[in-house]
C-alpha cells in the first residue's frame, strides 16, 4: 500500500516531521510517499492561505493520485478536502478530520490545542464543517510568536503541555488534539504528562487511510462527493485540467 503524505505548504522540514511521526505506526508493507508544495506559503494559518494551499493540493493530487492507494492532506484545517474527494477516486483523508474523529472514539468531548492564536477562528470553522462543533470543548492556543516553524513544538513544549492540562481542568475535555502540522510527533513524547488521551493527527490520518484502503470503497456516482461533470478550463496546471475535463 502506498499513501501520499501531501503537505500543501512549502516547508519541507514540516513534511519530514509529519512522515517521521506517522511512519512508526504504519502497517507492514505500507509505504509513505511524501510530497511538499512546490509553491505557495511556508505555512497555512488562515482562510485565504487555506484556499491558496487547497488549490495547490488539487494540482499535486492530479500529478500523483494514480501512483498511490490513498492520500493524506497533511495540514490541519484540511485545505480542499471536499474538492479532492470530488475529483479523485482514491480515499483522501484530512488530518483535522482524522484527528477529531479519532478523539470522538476516545471521549465525549475533545479540545484543540495549538501554537498560535491566529489559527483559532479558522480551526473553529473547520470543526463545524465536519459537523463536530458540539463535541469540541474548547480551542486553546499559546499567546506570542515562535522562532522556527519546524521547531515550534520543541520551543513551546512546556507551554503546550500546560495548556492541554488547563483545558482538561477548565473545559472538561476528555481528549486533547494537538493541532497544526508542526506539532506532529508531540503527542507521543508528552502523553504521560497529560491527564487524558492525546491524539496525533498525523498518526490518526495514516491509520484511517490504511483502513479506508482495506475497506475498498467504491467511488460514489451520487451524493455530495460524486465526481463533477467534465468541464473545460483555462490556464490551470495541465494535469489538473485533464482531470477536470475527464481526459
Amino acid at each position: 500500500m502506498k499513501v501520499l503524505i501531501l503537505n500543501p505548504n512549502t516547508t519541507a522540514t514540516v513534511t519530514e516531521r509529519i512522515v517521521a511521526a506517522a511512519r512508526p505506526a504504519a502497517a507492514p508493507g505500507t509505504e509513505l510517499v511524501p510530497m511538499t508544495a512546490p509553491r505557495g506559503l511556508p505555512y497555512i494559518a488562515n482562510r485565504a492561505e487555506a484556499v491558496i494551499g487547497g488549490a495547490i493540493a488539487l494540482e499535486m493530487l492530479a500529478e500523483r493520485h494514480h501512483e498511490v492507494d490513498a492520500a493524506v492532506i497533511a495540514a490541519f484545517g484540511d485545505p480542499a478536502l471536499g474538492g479532492a474527494r470530488e475529483l479523485y477516486d482514491i480515499p483522501i483523508v484530512g488530518m483535522t478530520e482524522a484527528g477529531i474523529l479519532t478523539a470522538c472514539m476516545l471521549g465525549r468531548r475533545f479540545a484543540i490545542v495549538t501554537f498560535s492564536t491566529g489559527l483559532t477562528s479558522w480551526y473553529r470553522e473547520c470543526i463545524a464543517w465536519h459537523g463536530l462543533d458540539r463535541r469540541c470543548a474548547a480551542i486553546r492556543a499559546l499567546d506570542g510568536g515562535f522562532a522556527s516553524l519546524a521547531d515550534v513544538q520543541t520551543e513551546h513544549r512546556a507551554g503546550l503541555v500546560a495548556l492541554a492540562n488547563r483545558t482538561v481542568a477548565d473545559d472538561g475535555a476528555d481528549v486533547i488534539v494537538f493541532a497544526g502540522a508542526p506539532l506532529a510527533g508531540l503527542a507521543a513524547s508528552v502523553r504521560d504528562e497529560i491527564a487524558v488521551p492525546v491524539v496525533d493527527c498525523a498518526v490518526a490520518a495514516l491509520k484511517q487511510a490504511e483502513a479506508l484502503v482495506a475497506l475498498k470503497p467504491r467511488k460514489p456516482v451520487a451524493g455530495a462527493f460524486r465526481r463533477p461533470a467534465a468541464k473545460p478550463s483555462t490556464g490551470l496546471a495541465p494535469a489538473l485540467a485533464k482531470r477536470i475535463a475527464h481526459e
